[in-house]
């Protein structure tokens, strides 16, 4: 086991991965799916105070990057309107799922069954996201999840206290950036070549991932 203030390196990694997405976002080679990144970050920061509450300890600085990180990536999509994926039907049905997830886990008494609700409503929040990865890999930025899985990895190798709350969230996000990042680096090793940018599709394919809801702009 390493000592726990490798937590902080961590936290370090998640942050440079979440600075990575919000830099890519800004230039237009990232397109963030805003209902799977304001959850990422709600989640995560709902969690820390949680992990505070019930006294994890170094742990919860993990999960405090882990909201930080892609609250920052928010920040800079919301600025960079052109750049966001218009929401389609499924993305809302799992907005609905993630965040009643995160109101049951909000008012459960019990830590492991908060985690469990916490770690259901963080998923859900994923999967619009993990179909967007698979239709269009070149819209995600693979060294966020890279950083974040190693840095979730780290954390998993400081935990001296096994009850779930001090552990689940972090394998979960271990596992969450293998699926998400291994999903975007087959697609594009399937694909061959870069796919073009949101400004160079033609306007048939344009107009049929707008009706797709997953690949549009946001007007």
């Amino acid at each position: 086991m390493l000592d726990p203030h490798w937590v902080f390196v961590s936290a370090v990694l998640g942050l440079v991965g979440s600075a990575r997405y919000a830099f890519a976002t800004v230039r237009g080679t990232a397109r963030p799916n805003m209902v799977t990144w304001s959850l990422w970050a709600a989640v995560p920061l709902i969690g820390f105070f949680a992990q505070l509450d019930a006294g994890v300890g170094l742990p919860a600085v993990q999960t405090l990057a882990a909201g930080a990180g892609p609250f920052v990536v928010v920040a800079c999509g919301l600025l960079s309107r052109h750049n966001l994926v218009r929401l389609g039907t499924f993305d809302k049905v799992c907005a609905v799922v993630a965040a009643t997830a995160l109101v049951v886990w909000l008012v459960l008494d019990q830590a492991p069954l908060a985690v469990v609700c916490a770690v259901v409503a963080d998923a859900a929040a994923a999967l619009p996201t993990l179909v967007k990865a698979w239709r269009d890999p070149y819209s995600e930025n693979l060294p966020f999840y890279v950083l974040v899985g190693v840095g979730a990895a780290v954390t998993l190798m400081t935990i001296t206290s096994w009850a779930p709350e001090s552990w689940v969230f972090a394998a979960y996000v271990f596992s969450m950036c293998a699926v998400l990042g291994g999903t975007v680096y087959t697609r594009r090793r399937l694909l061959k070549q870069p796919g073009p940018g949101p400004e160079e599709l033609p306007a048939q394919r344009r107009d049929g991932m707008n009706r797709s809801g997953f690949g549009g702009e946001l007007s």
